[in-house]
């Protein structure tokens, strides 16, 4: 039987995996970093979206229309990990990296060890677009899957070996987990003793609702379906070693930085916190430590 033709880019899923879902994100980075006025600058962004992240974002309305809170997160998660590092993490473990690129935009100490973990066909894209490019801090690239438990639990005891102090970084990941991989991701996580600091997005269970609504049948069929958004919000992750210290609502981050829609402004009037059982939107970056 022949081999059939493969499909031309415009007739192919818009979201073919989960992986496409960092061209989306990208581009939102490249469009603020085009404004006078940016809140931060990527110049690797545009070119790692490329045409898909481009069409991702023509074709899925509801996350263009909400630009302002992949901004905000942006910006509020570089405040948290420079925060992290003035206090004394010495690694950042990036766990499904995506097109992140903080160690190369980003003002880091140069004896910084980051590390992105991802799945390998995401980390050989951005290896080739960022090749000819340098990072200010130490940086390693680990492919693995982080659905193989047993083997996340080797990486994860091998790098809590060579840190003294970490900081584990999980952007725009957990909302595809269930309650029971986030729960055992958090007691991954909570094994090694140098692993002191998580900084994870969260979504309240209206949030959840909304974006399934909009945009979930899409990403199922890619096999990334919305899964996780707790009612009991931060809270979620204490039982399993890890205490929130510092919660912020994208919407009021954004708000703050002039981001925020006119049409949604009215809604910066909600409270900051996460809303008793989940029963509002609410998206926000959460700080969890385990001291």
């Amino acid at each position: 039987m022949p081999t059939p033709a493969p499909q031309p880019a415009d007739q192919q899923p818009v979201i073919r995996n989960i992986s496409d879902t960092a061209l989306w994100a990208a581009v939102f980075r490249a469009w603020e970093s085009q404004r006078p006025d940016a809140l931060f600058r990527d110049p690797y962004a545009e070119s790692l979206a490329g045409e898909r992240g481009a069409r991702i974002a023509r074709e899925l309305k509801f996350g263009t229309r909400h630009t302002w809170s992949w901004i905000a997160r942006t910006y509020v998660v570089d405040q948290m990990i420079d925060a992290q590092i003035a206090a004394g993490a010495g690694m950042v473990v990036n766990l499904a990296a995506g097109l992140d690129t903080r160690p190369y935009r980003m003002a880091l100490p140069a004896s910084l060890r980051w590390i992105e973990i991802d799945l390998p066909a995401i980390l050989d894209y951005k290896e080739e677009h960022l090749a000819a490019e340098r990072p200010v801090c130490s940086l390693e690239r680990l492919p693995l899957d982080l659905s193989d438990r047993g083997a996340r639990r080797e990486m994860f005891d091998e790098l809590g070996r060579r840190a003294n102090r970490a900081l584990i970084l999980c952007e725009g990941l957990m909302v595809y987990f269930s309650r029971e991989q986030a729960a055992a991701l958090a007691d991954d996580l909570a094994g090694p003793s140098s692993f002191r600091t998580w900084i994870l997005d969260l979504a309240s269970p209206a949030l959840l609702a909304l974006m399934k609504k909009r945009m979930g049948a899409l990403l199922e069929a890619a096999g990334a379906p919305l899964e996780f958004g707790p009612e009991e919000g931060p809270e979620f992750f204490v039982p399993h070693g890890w205490k929130p210290v510092r919660v912020q609502s994208l919407l009021h981050v954004a708000a703050r930085v002039k981001r925020l829609p006119l049409w949604m402004r009215p809604f910066g009037l909600f409270p900051d916190r996460f809303p008793p059982g989940g029963k509002r939107p609410w998206g926000g970056a959460c700080l969890l430590s385990r001291e």
